[in-house]
């Protein structure tokens, strides 16, 4: 049983991983670029299929690579907690090949570094941009069937400008990590803090 589900955006840069996030939970699109810095907590409550469960959600700058060990994750603040979240969002560009070769690299080293594997922990690939779908890089039918037989992983679209699929992702994202073990934690003071609009999400 967890306290709190942990969870990790990865992606390249300019690729829409703190719009997917203020979209979900503010229902807010920055219209200008703002790159991360420095990594990003936030942590909502979600009410799911009627039970609240308190999420914490890292917001991660790019990375060079995912941490190889823990003496790499608590070295660098932007990699602390990394190895051993609860489930992992990897985000690219569907009109950036670069950003889907990314999400391939970071993909199979949290499958050789994450301690155990990634077998207790969800990774769902997310193409991001679909309101540009007339430049994507490659059919979405092609890369689904990629990432979803030869990786083992979930995959969706989405566009964080139109909040297309962004409950959706982070349904899916609930339901992988809740069906790998992960618990609700019941609290009556965190409960009453999450009530705050923009602090707690229905799916």
């Amino acid at each position: 049983m967890v306290e709190t589900l942990k969870v990790a955006v990865l992606g390249a840069p300019k690729v829409g991983k703190t719009a997917i996030i203020r979209q979900f939970l503010y229902n807010d699109f920055p219209e200008t670029y703002r790159p991360t810095g420095s990594r990003d907590t936030y942590r909502p409550s979600v009410i799911y299929n009627g039970d609240m469960y308190d999420v914490k959600i890292m917001d991660v700058p790019y990375l060079a690579a995912f941490p190889a060990n823990s003496s790499q994750e608590w070295s660098d603040l932007k990699c602390r907690g990394l190895r051993n979240t609860n489930a992992y969002v990897l985000v690219y560009d569907i009109c950036n090949p670069e950003s889907f070769e990314y999400v391939k690299m970071i993909q199979q080293q949290i499958l050789e570094n994450r301690p155990g594997g990634a077998n207790e922990a969800p990774i769902i690939v997310v193409g991001n941009k679909r309101d540009q779908q007339k430049q994507r890089f490659t059919p979405r039918r092609t890369l689904s069937v990629l990432v979803k037989k030869s990786w083992k992983c979930g995959y969706m679209e989405c566009s964080a400008k139109y909040n297309w699929h962004i409950v959706l992702l982070f349904k899916e994202l609930l339901s992988s990590a809740l069906a790998r073990g992960c618990k609700h934690h019941h609290s009556c003071m965190r409960l009453q803090g999450a009530l705050h609009t923009t602090r707690c999400s229905l799916m």
